[in-house]
């Protein structure tokens, strides 16, 4: 059997001591008086010693990580350890990819330990409230704030996109009303992709069409945020036998997207300012949360060199788990089961003696408060009187003040959905699109970083095959 130990050392004094966290380095950096730069904070050498066989390995740290094909070089030579035969080498096991990094991006950084979110090295607090949701979105895909000209031009390309072929609203409504969100959405998309087959690799017989090809990569970009706009419209419209109205030329992406779901006021028919105002700050906080859950199934399908609106109905799968994007939809119900905000204390000490579970509150990645907590809670604040005559609304905040004062939850943070007088079943779908510039600036970054020098790399995990020993065959 391969049991042993790694005793990992310093090479030198200057050197510096590390864990294969990379959430290590910014806790010590903190404690540390060392007067060693930044770089070498993050760079240096790794000593791994196996106790297995009293090898010694020298592994690189670059970015405060180390390949994990380093780690498969550890290997303990005995021909007849099963185990080793067919793993070809130490592996390491992380179940839920807690502590594993599977690409290096420029796109976001989520701080967990400062509480901070920056897109392309722009703090989100700057960015809040001084531009637009289109901007914004603009700089997490091109990596630059748009000139007058650039942004007018994506607002235009956005508007192109909002017009569905008839085969993709007939495939939506001929779907029960009551179908789940996720199944017209999943429908819709798939729809799209059948009405043009020529943007998939393999039926165009083109299988390196998104491969370091920017001019394509940029078109499929702009389409694929304007056809999720369109499929989650025709979702809403088809549950309440609406029309799918047209786009608006003279209008914005965000009033677009209103328009073509007929969520406007009934005496202007446009939406309402207050709505687009706060629906624009809201969708600049919900743009990138770094490799998500779902970001990750996209970029997981995209390593095939798949089509994005294939790798979008991946992230749109993975997005309405309930421990994702789905917990949105389970809070409301639990909302709905309690009735009362009066119900409220009694369900926090049922989830304080662990007989459930509280879906939509907190977020294991931060240590600290959710930077976009505060702006939320203004938005909420903004819309006082319909807070007060929302009774699910009221139920969130009672949550929230109660477990705010409460020890047990003092190092979690509630994030509370502005819904704006949306339909609750619609506002999991309202966010997922608000999350889809940010996906496709992933998914932009990866197709783009392919070429013939570096060509395409399959994801593919691996597992670890534990011997059932009533199996073995003398």
């Amino acid at each position: 059997m391969a049991v042993g130990s790694l005793l990992l050392t310093p090479l030198s004094a200057k050197a510096v001591v590390v864990t294969f966290f990379s959430l290590f380095h910014q806790r010590w950096a903190k404690l540390s008086n060392s007067s060693v730069t930044a770089r070498e904070k993050t760079s240096g050498r790794l000593t791994v010693i196996d106790s297995r066989t009293g090898r010694e390995y020298l592994i690189p740290i670059a970015d405060n990580s180390i390949q994990a094909i380093e780690i498969g070089k550890i290997f303990t030579g005995d021909e007849f350890d099963m185990s080793n035969r067919m793993s070809n080498g130490l592996k390491v096991l992380d179940p839920g990819f807690s502590n594993t990094a599977v690409m290096k991006s420029r796109v976001p950084l989520v701080d967990g330990m400062q509480g901070e979110i920056h897109y392309r090295g722009h703090n989100i607090d700057r960015l809040y409230g001084e531009y637009s949701f289109e901007q914004v979105a603009h700089l997490l895909i091109w990596d630059h704030l748009p000139s007058p000209e650039e942004g007018a031009a994506l607002t235009k390309a956005l508007k192109a996109g909002l017009n569905p072929p008839q085969s993709v609203i007939d495939a939506v409504n001929l779907l029960p009303r009551d179908a789940p969100n996720v199944s017209l959405v999943i429908a819709g998309l798939a729809a799209y992709t059948a009405a043009n087959p020529m943007t998939i690799p393999t039926v165009a017989g083109r299988p390196h069409m998104y491969q370091g090809n920017m001019e394509v990569i940029d078109q499929s970009v702009l389409r694929t945020i304007s056809t999720m706009a369109v499929v989650i419209a025709l979702t809403y419209c088809h549950q309440r036998n609406r029309a799918f109205h047209p786009a608006d030329p003279t209008k914005t992406f965000i009033e677009n997207v209103l328009i073509i779901m007929g969520y406007v006021e009934e005496k202007s028919g446009l939406p309402s300012p207050k709505v687009v105002s706060t629906l624009d700050r809201l969708w600049i906080l919900y743009l990138d949360h770094e490799m998500t859950n779902s970001t990750a199934a996209l970029l997981h399908v995209a390593s095939t060199l798949a089509d994005p609106l294939s790798c979008c109905i991946g992230l749109v799968a993975a997005a309405n788990g309930p421990l994702h994007g789905g917990a949105i939809d389970l809070a409301y119900k639990e909302f709905e089961r309690l009735g009362t905000p009066a119900s409220v204390p009694a369900m926090i000490r049922d989830v304080k003696a662990k007989k459930m579970r509280l879906f939509g509150y907190g977020h294991r990645i931060y240590k600290t408060v959710d930077p976009r907590a505060k702006y939320l809670r203004a938005m909420l604040d903004e819309f006082e009187g319909e807070s007060r005559s929302n009774l699910l609304l009221r139920i969130a905040m009672e949550i929230d003040r109660v477990a705010s004062a409460d020890e047990y939850f003092t190092s979690r943070n509630l994030k509370p959905n502005a819904d704006l007088g949306f339909e609750q079943d619609i506002i999991a779908c309202m966010m997922l699109l608000s999350r889809i510039p940010g996906a496709m600036a992933h998914w932009r970054e990866a197709a783009g970083l392919f070429s013939q020098v570096n060509p395409p790399r399959i994801w593919r995990p691996q597992q670890i095959y534990v011997l059932n020993a009533k199996s073995l065959v003398s």
